[in-house]
């Protein structure tokens, strides 16, 4: 029976894991996440018993590839999936507001946000997850792999965690945290061979923009056309700006919740500082852009940092190619080459399937 460990419950490998279920039903997979909740940077928090829903990582997933399209529409629980049908509109350094390019696409998420994508995809599996648990260390293990967690993982609440868990051996193992963190997994791997040192260079030479997130809540309906304003200048504090009123389920009726994302520059530079500040600066600027003063005040506000939020190139491909000669693959939109929801899910189908290929 083929063992498979999985590093990171993301997009992607949620959806490799219900591809390996589905191809490979006696295959074992084992899942380790150092956070509490699963899909990664596609993150859902909830304010009130599911009174206020808001994603406030990525915002919603195109519908710009057909498998992923079907993945999500037929062969998932469709139930609660909702489309944001309001426009998206742009915006310049001047703050100047203009409708976008007419697109017919969907932009969904769920009544109980994306999270629900991964969270479906695991449910369908008989996948062993284990959440709050930090790999520390990849080990080769002659031909199979081995993992540590060094650091108090091994179970699935704070109460039941255990120091130094061990777990393998597997046949093959995917990874799927950003380059960056993949990088240092690879640099402090217990692997002697020359493909670990090509494959870590290939993931630090990986562009990332950081972006900080203040999520705004207001008492009142926001009257805009839009559901989002993205900055296409790229010289704005505020790199985005969306609404999720407009997705059903997520905002009470006659109230406003914000997402407003701000660029790279301004991220890296703010990241580290009081965050009440931060999001005070946020809500001054969303107001300045959507020309209402009434957003420089919310009535509660919530906050987060991404150091690293979205890929500007993909991974060459040669080294990671060569990864999985030797069993470990990995995968993400970083992979994939885009920094893009439905890109991610796509490279996890794809890899799930090469992986049951080679087992």
């Amino acid at each position: 029976m083929p063992a498979i460990g999985v590093i990171g419950a993301g997009a992607a490998s949620a959806a490799a894991t219900y591809v390996l279920d589905t191809a490979l039903p006696e295959a074992s997979v084992t899942v380790l996440e150092k956070s509490g909740g699963v899909c990664g940077r596609a993150a859902t928090r909830r304010r009130g018993d599911y009174e206020y829903v808001y994603d406030y990582g990525a915002n919603y997933v195109k519908d710009d590839d057909e498998r992923v399209t079907d993945l999500l529409t037929e062969q998932l629980d469709s139930d609660g999936l909702v489309d944001a049908s309001e426009p998206i509109y742009v915006f310049e350094d001047d703050g100047e507001i203009q409708k976008g390019r007419e697109a017919d696409d969907h932009k969904w998420s769920y009544e109980r946000g994306l999270t629900q994508i991964a969270k479906r995809l695991f449910a369908e599996t008989d996948a062993d997850i284990h959440r709050r648990t930090r790999v520390e260390t990849i080990e080769r293990d002659g031909e199979q792999w081995r993992l540590h967690d060094t650091d108090g993982g091994g179970g699935d609440s704070a109460s039941d965690v255990t120091d130094g868990e061990s777990w393998g051996p597997f046949d093959a193992l995917l990874v799927n945290p950003p380059a960056p963190q993949t990088a240092q997994l690879l640099r402090d791997a217990d692997w002697d061979h020359e493909v670990r040192e090509t494959l870590a260079e290939a993931c630090e030479a990986v562009p990332y923009r950081s972006i900080y997130t203040a999520v705004l809540g207001y008492e009142f309906d926001l009257d805009v056309p839009y559901y989002g304003l993205v900055n296409v200048d790229k010289d704005h504090e505020v790199g985005w700006l969306s609404r999720e009123e407009c997705k059903a389920g997520h905002v009470p009726d006659g109230q406003s919740v914000l997402v407003v994302q701000a660029n790279h520059e301004w991220s890296v530079e703010h990241y580290d500082d009081d965050p009440e500040s931060n999001v005070a600066a946020l809500a001054d600027h969303a107001a300045d852009i959507v020309g209402d003063d009434r957003l420089r005040d919310p009535a509660w506000s919530d906050q987060q940092g991404w150091r690293y939020a979205l890929p500007d190139d993909g991974v060459a491909h040669g080294p990671v190619d060569s990864a999985a000669s030797h069993g470990l693959y990995c995968l993400g939109d970083w992979v994939g080459g885009e920094a893009r929801l439905h890109v991610a899910l796509r490279n996890g189908l794809d890899t799930g399937e090469r992986l049951a290929y080679s087992l």
